[in-house]
């Protein structure tokens, strides 16, 4: 009783020193408005045929990321449409230079059952970051019931999803949509908003295209979309549930995609200003991993943190996270 006790008190003042960096304001940027969204999903033609099944149009390109952030379990689709004649340019591993009026374009859903993906999906919302007067602009779009078209909503809203998972376990969750000040608060860079996941070293990885295996970059290279220069000089980033990396590679790369778009010098100020650094780049030494791994462990186990976008733990990132922590 005394031990669980004190588990408890411990895992409640972690929550105040690491939750404190996140909840209580300053910090908050508004959303930039060099573009005018359309009301509808539909407005911008990213899905042919039955739109629930994901298919998008010729003028959208299929974005996979080595590691991607956990949102309650979902599947998520990335996409991209470039301006024509224009091209994505290198400006070093992280995120590359996109042109003006680039969209962005990230579909959260479900399969019915994770077993038999023929079975269908619930989609449940797509978030638009549009790049105009070099600012990137936010939207979310809630699908209808129906499945059929997703509604402009910049003020949040909860659905309960459920699902079967991999395993024939029925899940069921309380999925919650982000309101525009979510959206920004995460995707602040310097006090102004970026995209977070399509990183040159998160994208460097061997897709299928046309049924052949190739590099992502050298694809996009060779679809026009992309500058050239030589994606064998790129690091990868690891994906974190790989065994064949080191369990300090795939905790540092769970770290990077979860904790760090808030947790660096660069982000969300009332979390920068904790001094945890996240980012899979920095050195050890510099992160205050090791010196507050127990905090960190307890954050993460109580679903306190990522502060935004899930309320339900990744147990399997977790096990990560604990393997990576107790190896220090």
């Amino acid at each position: 009783m005394l031990k669980y006790l004190f588990v408890k008190v411990f895992v409640f003042f972690s929550l105040i020193s690491l939750v404190t960096s996140c909840s209580s304001d300053p910090g908050y940027i508004p959303a930039p408005d060099t573009v005018t969204f359309g009301q509808k999903l539909s407005d911008y033609n990213i899905y042919q045929g039955t739109i629930v099944d994901l298919t998008p149009t010729t003028d959208y390109h299929l974005i996979e990321l080595s590691s991607s952030l956990f949102v309650n379990y979902s599947e998520k689709q990335r996409l991209i449409k470039l301006p024509a004649g224009t091209k994505i340019t290198k400006v070093d591993n992280g995120i590359p230079n996109f042109p003006n009026g680039t969209i962005l374009v990230k579909t959260f859903y479900y399969y019915k059952d994770k077993r038999k993906p023929s079975l269908g999906k619930k989609v449940i919302e797509t978030r638009l970051l549009i790049k105009e007067a070099d600012m990137w602009n936010v939207a979310t779009y809630v699908w209808n019931d129906a499945q059929t078209e997703a509604v402009l909503n910049l003020n949040g809203v909860s659905k309960n999803v459920s699902w079967i998972d991999a395993n024939g376990n029925s899940k069921t969750v309380k999925y919650q949509v982000p309101t525009e000040q979510n959206c920004t608060t995460c995707h602040q860079k310097t006090s102004t908003v970026a995209p977070l996941g399509p990183t040159l070293s998160n994208m460097n990885i061997e897709v299928t295209r046309n049924n052949t295996a190739i590099n992502q970059l050298q694809h996009f290279q060779d679809a026009g979309l992309m500058d050239n220069f030589n994606h064998t000089q790129i690091p990868t980033l690891p994906d974190y549930f790989n065994p064949s990396y080191t369990i300090a590679e795939r905790g540092r790369a769970y770290f990077e995609m979860n904790c760090a778009h808030c947790h660096n010098p660069a982000g969300f100020p009332k979390a920068a200003k904790k001094g945890y650094d996240f980012r899979y780049t920095t050195p050890l030494s510099q992160t205050r991993i090791p010196s507050k791994k127990g905090k960190i462990s307890g954050v993460i186990a109580s679903g306190e943190m990522p502060w935004i976008g899930t309320n339900t733990l990744d147990v399997e990132g977790y096990d990560v996270v604990k393997q990576y922590l107790n190896s220090l």
